[in-house]
């Protein structure tokens, strides 16, 4: 399953030189997995009553273009891994014209609420989380 959503660059997102800061690409991947999650149909705040949360453990990510105030961009997510504990997505932020801004996998764990590594209860595990081809 594939997901894009779509940010306009707002004013405080950009830094002196006038496009956006390379540390807000975190927030706008965040916002990205958010809404594939729900799409998935993923009930994340049910998982973290249950006492599990989806941590983020490591961001590879590169940039290529630069993005400027009221760009429409579009964070598109998929999931490329997935393992007992971990996965993977792959995530690309781009704007109208096609051209690509970042591009990063993030990989995720899911811990207890003591931070130790452990399974997805099978309750939470959504058709949108299993990479093409692992079906």
């Amino acid at each position: 399953m594939k997901q894009t959503a779509e940010h306009r660059v707002r004013t405080y997102e950009c830094d002196s030189y006038g496009h956006v800061n390379n540390a807000v690409y975190l927030n706008y991947l965040e916002y990205g997995r958010m809404e594939f999650l729900h799409k998935a149909g993923f009930k994340y705040k049910e998982l973290i009553a249950g006492g599990y949360y989806l941590y983020v453990t490591h961001i590879d990510i590169h940039y290529k273009s630069s993005a400027f105030l009221d760009d429409t961009l579009y964070i598109e997510t998929e999931p490329v891994k997935l393992r007992n504990v971990t996965g993977t997505f792959h995530q690309r932020i781009y704007k109208e014209d096609g051209s690509v801004c970042a591009e990063a996998d993030v990989t995720w764990a899911s811990v207890t609420h003591e931070g130790r590594p452990a399974r997805i209860p099978n309750e939470f595990m959504v058709a949108g989380l299993i990479p093409e081809g692992e079906a």
